[in-house]
């Protein structure tokens, strides 16, 4: 269900279920993860790329399987839905940046394994949504990754209504961080994972780490925390030869 390679310093992995339009199952989750971990304890990781075979991204939560489990009792459920809140959790603690390669439709589970990641870059025919409403359920854990990239009355009118957004869209309210023509798509995906790639690795980990380490603290709280960053970074090996390099020209 997953396909995981390495190529240089970039790690890529495809959801590999296109039969189910790579719909989210307990198996995809846990290969996920384990892939997930693999490229964090790998040193020569820069960047991660998660893309999808077939013609859609994620359509989200597989309801076969769903429906399948609708008579386990709530500790049952509650040990799903915790599987899955770990994945999203392993992608936002990443040490590298991960990036979301999206082509198709992203919803649901989909839409937040997407938006989980630090860069979502989108094709323009891409679609992206939270229908889990128009079936009786509730689009919980990635409530908490759609209100940290948009307003909260936008949030709303995603979540409680559950119709699809464009790519154009998507990007326009901060959900999504490009967009590409269909046809370039690919071209465009390779130049920005290169670029990436080639910044200073400890210089992208820190930056990464502060980001999130600072969501919802307070400004002095904020700036005390990057206080701490910035006697870090100047240590660093990549640090000392960027001065190096700034001084001799």
């Amino acid at each position: 269900m997953i396909e995981y390679r390495l190529t240089g310093a970039v790690a890529r992995i495809t959801l590999n279920r296109p039969e189910k339009r790579n719909a989210i199952n307990e198996r995809m989750i846990e290969e996920l993860a384990h892939s997930l971990s693999l490229t964090a304890l790998n040193k020569a990781v820069r960047v991660v790329v998660i893309g999808a075979a077939g013609e859609d991204f994620c359509a989200g939560m597989d309801i076969a399987a769903l429906r399948e489990s609708s008579g386990a009792d709530v500790l049952k459920h509650r040990e799903s839905a915790r599987s899955l809140a770990g994945l999203f959790r392993a992608l936002r603690a990443h040490p590298q940046p991960v990036i979301a390669a999206v082509r198709g439709r992203a919803f649901g589970g989909g839409c937040g394994i997407a938006t989980a990641c630090d860069v979502v870059l989108a094709a323009e025919s891409a679609q992206f949504g939270y229908p889990e409403v128009k079936v009786g359920f509730v689009p919980a854990m990635v409530m908490s990754l759609l209100r940290r990239s948009v307003g909260e009355k936008r949030a709303f009118d995603l979540l409680a209504v559950g119709d699809p957004i464009g790519a154009r869209a998507a990007r326009d309210i901060g959900m999504i961080t490009r967009m590409y023509h269909d046809e370039e798509f690919d071209a465009k995906v390779e130049q920005y994972v290169g670029a990436l790639a080639e910044r200073s690795a400890s210089a992208i980990t820190l930056t990464k780490k502060l980001l999130h380490h600072i969501d919802s603290m307070p400004f002095d709280a904020a700036l005390d925390a990057g206080i701490e960053i910035n006697a870090i970074a100047r240590m660093t090996e990549d640090a000392r030869r960027g001065f190096e390099r700034f001084m001799k020209k």
